[in-house]
């Protein structure tokens, strides 16, 4: 079972966690893009990123894990103007695959990705139970 950790008198976070603690077996999730199974790409950014948490749960479950196993996300998108701009929309998205799971989070905007119609790829790190 991982653990929220927050320091004491900062404000409650927004959509992550400032620290997860956890035992277990770790997992780790390589970056995830967002293409289904036969590597097709939807066009829309909030689909890409709803397709690449899709992608992180399967191999979570694959290993017996579930959302509230994953104990950090780090998103590589490759627009952040774009990033902030879905906001609305890249919240239900991330509800619908996450729950209400909010694991420790970074967000960077990088140059490229390696898959030349990707915007964002996520990495995760999971602790399942032993």
């Amino acid at each position: 079972m991982l653990k929220q950790i927050e320091p004491p008198g900062w404000p409650k976070p927004r959509g992550y966690s400032n620290g997860m603690m956890g035992e277990g077996r770790v997992l780790l999730v390589g970056g995830m893009v967002g293409w289904d199974s036969e590597q097709r790409f939807p066009e829309d950014f909030v689909a890409q990123c709803r397709q690449a948490l899709e992608n992180i749960m399967a191999v979570v479950a694959a290993a017996g894990g579930g959302p509230e196993h994953i104990g950090r996300l780090t998103w590589y998108v490759t627009d952040m103007a774009e990033y902030r701009e879905s906001l609305a929309e890249l919240g239900p998205a991330y509800r619908a695959v996450m729950g209400r799971h909010y694991p420790a989070m970074a967000l960077v905007q990088v140059g490229a990705l390696v898959e030349p119609q990707a915007r964002v790829e996520i990495e995760a790190t999971a602790i399942l139970p032993a």
